[in-house]
């Protein structure tokens, strides 16, 4: 499943290709890497991958999901917007936000149909299904990242994890 995925990569984002390529080095390659970099249940999932047949409605609830369209694949907008979501891959992880992408305006896929993009367009869908930003340039993680930590189910989220901590740290003493 790993290598089709470069595979398809590969074919739409050609600039791409060569990182994506020595992410396919293994699995062997991805459990060098420190378990405590990416949640288990998210570490095997890309982070990014296309729209295809996606309903929004299968993400509801588990994950956030930051959708990116463009007319085509070799827009600047749009492999910037790739670049920048890679580079802050652990930081969309650990707010539980999955990447989608489409780049092709024929193919109809039910999240364009739902979103009405034009041209290129960053949208974040929250977990309880409701648009909560909707962006015509690409916008860095960092920025992507403020914008859902300002959201009430974020802050309940990270106020249920101080809370865990907390239990865990008297209960451990």
């Amino acid at each position: 499943m790993t290598r089709l995925f470069v595979l398809v990569l590969a074919v739409f984002f050609p600039a791409a290709a060569p990182a994506t390529a020595q992410d396919a080095a293994g699995p062997a390659a991805t459990q060098a890497e420190p378990a405590a970099r990416t949640p288990p249940e998210t570490a095997a999932e890309p982070l990014i991958r296309p729209a295809g047949e996606s309903d929004l409605s299968e993400f509801k609830w588990t994950r956030r999901v930051l959708v990116v369209f463009a007319d085509s694949p070799a827009d600047p907008r749009f492999m910037d917007q790739i670049e920048f979501l890679r580079d802050g891959e652990d930081m969309l992880r650990e707010r539980d936000v999955v990447v989608l992408t489409d780049s092709d305006p024929s193919a109809r896929t039910p999240v364009r149909q739902k979103l009405r993009p034009r041209g290129f367009q960053l949208t974040l869908v929250d977990k309880d299904g409701e648009v909560k930003l909707r962006k015509p340039l690409p916008w860095t993680v960092r920025e992507i990242a403020a914008s859902i930590d300002k959201t009430p189910m974020r802050l309940r989220e990270v106020e249920e994890r101080r809370r865990k901590k907390a239990g865990a740290a008297a209960g451990g003493n």
